[in-house]
């Protein structure tokens, strides 16, 4: 497999950890989101969505879109699981997972961001703003949600990291980098430093992927 990525993107983040936790190897193909004629390239030639993760499979074509992503890994490669095997806790932790995904992702990404700064005239301090107020916001409810349905343990579901934390990790990692207040949710917070308590969190780490050095 190849996995097409870039190393600050939250949401290709997100699939390496699903990568590293099924111990599974994919290739990895840096596309460089900030050069237009890198990601040009990448539209024409590969994805026609422009966007990254995508993961070119070894028998079923190309995979887009990370929560699809780590589903269809999760079922061509069950073990371990990434989803718990009970219908209830299934819906949870899709749930926590599209908390983050369709509820904080869209308004903070990049090219919101930069539609913001380049059609609609806002400086950086209002941009960043923005982001703060929706990343935060967004993460206050995934807390209370948490809290709420009472499945969490050492990571979102219980004692087994899942779907939900292969998301929550990345959210967090790009909260701190533009300093939002995380002091609402503390039980975030403590499931995210366990998860960085695995190589497997740790080894997806923006930080520590190949097109970070060139960056």
């Amino acid at each position: 497999m190849k996995l097409y990525s870039y190393f600050q993107s939250s949401a290709a983040y997100r699939v390496r950890i699903a990568l590293a936790l099924k111990r599974l190897d994919a290739e990895p193909s840096a596309i460089d989101l900030l050069d237009r004629e890198a990601l040009s390239s990448f539209r024409n030639r590969t994805s026609p969505q422009g966007l990254v993760p995508a993961l070119d499979t070894d028998e079923h074509g190309l995979v887009v879109q990370s929560l699809a992503i780590i589903e269809y890994l999760d079922e061509r490669y069950p073990e371990p699981p990434l989803l718990p095997g009970t219908l209830q806790a299934r819906a949870y932790v899709r749930a926590a997972a599209q908390l983050i995904a369709c509820e904080i992702h869209p308004l903070a990404n990049l090219r919101v961001l930069r539609y913001l700064k380049r059609q609609l005239g806002q400086d950086q301090p209002a941009i960043d703003s923005w982001y703060r107020h929706w990343v935060e916001d967004g993460l206050t409810r995934l807390e209370a949600f948490v809290v709420q349905e009472k499945h969490h343990g050492a990571f979102l579901y219980r004692d087994q990291p899942t779907m939900a934390d292969c998301l929550l990790v990345p959210q967090l990692h790009n909260a701190r980098r533009l300093a939002c207040d995380l002091s609402a949710i503390p039980t975030l917070i403590e499931i995210d430093r366990r998860c960085h308590e695995f190589d497997a969190f740790r080894s997806a780490h923006p930080n520590r992927q190949p097109d970070a050095e060139t960056a």
